[in-house]
């Protein structure tokens, strides 16, 4: 029996922030996948590994987790006032499905480097020395994003000692600005209230903040959770009922953002809405043996993503942590401000299981309405490398 050959893909696998992928130029994928079909998820499930049900990824790129299970498409922007158009693919581990529903903000610092080294970015843009402004859209939610990447003699400069907690050695810093960070065209607020009740059959009623920014994300109290808010991952990733009840509570949150419009569609929307719950500043030691201070912090955050929780703190979920910070009167503010409404918060300092993240956001109310805010933009840092290029081969 002959079988067919393996195809070889031009690709660059690369860390951004806290997360890795695969990164494609959709002019280098074979022409069937250089447009949205059943024929590129196939190929990019295949790249990863997925679905795999021995849950480890051997058998491909992926590295068996949700920082680790991603993939990234980029070409030149279609977009006036943008350099590149930035698609991003959350690969289902278990599962043959990747969900398109939203954004990838560790991942997004490696755009600009991307696009650059690619000959994406027109070369007028480039100094020799100094910061290449990179304007990114932001496909899968339709959104602008400013990458600023250091340049070193005409080249991005990846090494350099900004240190990022969740990654193991310095790197050079990226500034990214997340404009307009409502998720899509959805409002800020999807039920037009700050702070709601969410009740979930056979679990219990919650007290909760739904916010659209960055990606839509769940915001929770620990303690109605029966957590403290300084948890690592064991202590959630271990437990499978703990595990059952957040994706529980996750898909009724969905159903009345209005995301979808039955709890079971949940099932085929992994990445979105992400799920974190919350508490005021405390002492905890971080994964790596590092001592956190609650006098160096504002608040405790722990994110949930593709149903496990994460090693550090997805870039979006930071975006939406730093909206909600900067708008008095959300679990996060109140988190913030050990209870108390603050008005005056445009950057936090929050910690999460890896260490800390600064978020800075500025806030605009614009009517008496208690939900009607805007935020012009949302700040932070990350950093990206490559860590491998060359050619992918998928035997598809």
């Amino acid at each position: 029996m002959t079988f067919k050959a393996q195809t070889k893909v031009p690709a660059t696998y690369m860390r951004g922030g806290t997360s890795k992928g695969v990164f494609f130029a959709v002019s280098d994928l074979p022409k069937e996948a250089q447009t949205a079909g059943e024929y590129r998820d196939k190929l990019l499930l295949r790249v990863i590994g997925s679905p795999d049900p021995y849950g480890k990824h051997t058998d491909g790129m992926g590295g068996a987790t949700s920082s680790t299970s991603k993939t990234v498409l980029l070409s030149k922007s279609e977009q006036a006032d943008h350099d590149v158009d930035y698609l991003f693919g959350q690969v289902s581990i278990d599962k043959p499905f990747i969900d398109w529903s939203g954004n990838c903000g560790n991942l997004t610092a490696a755009v600009g480097s991307f696009a650059i080294s690619n000959g994406l970015v027109d070369a007028s843009q480039v100094p020799e020395n100094g910061i290449a402004v990179v304007r990114i859209w932001q496909a899968n939610i339709k959104k602008t994003i400013i990458a600023n990447v250091p340049i070193t003699n005409g080249e991005v400069q990846e090494t350099g000692d900004f240190e990022l907690d969740g990654v193991t050695f310095p790197a050079a810093e990226v500034k990214i600005e997340f404009v307009d960070p409502a998720d899509g065209e959805g409002a800020l607020f999807p039920s037009g209230k700050l702070v709601e009740s969410l009740h979930v059959p056979e679990i219990g009623d919650f007290t909760v903040t739904m916010i659209n920014a960055g990606i839509p994300t769940i915001f929770l109290n620990a303690d109605e959770l029966g957590y403290t808010g300084t948890e690592l991952q064991d202590a959630i990733n271990s437990d499978a009922e703990a595990l059952l009840k957040f994706e529980t509570i996750r898909a009724y949150g969905a159903k009345q953002m209005g995301l979808i419009s039955d709890v079971a569609e949940a099932l085929t929307r992994q990445h979105t809405p992400k799920i974190a719950f919350v508490s005021p500043a405390q002492d905890y030691v971080s994964s790596s043996g590092k001592a956190i201070r609650k006098e160096d912090i504002d608040l405790n955050v722990r994110a949930l993503s593709m149903g496990k929780l994460h090693h550090a703190m997805m870039g979006t979920a930071a975006v939406a942590i730093g909206t909600a910070a900067a708008i008095p009167g959300t679990l996060i503010n109140l988190a913030a401000g050990n209870g108390v409404a603050n008005s005056h918060l445009e950057a936090v300092t929050f910690g999460h299981p890896s260490g800390t993240l600064k978020v800075g956001a500025k806030a605009l109310q614009n009517s008496a309405q208690e939900s009607d805010w805007s935020v012009d933009r949302v700040s932070m840092s990350r950093s990206a490398r490559v860590l491998m290029e060359g050619n992918v081969r998928v035997p598809i």
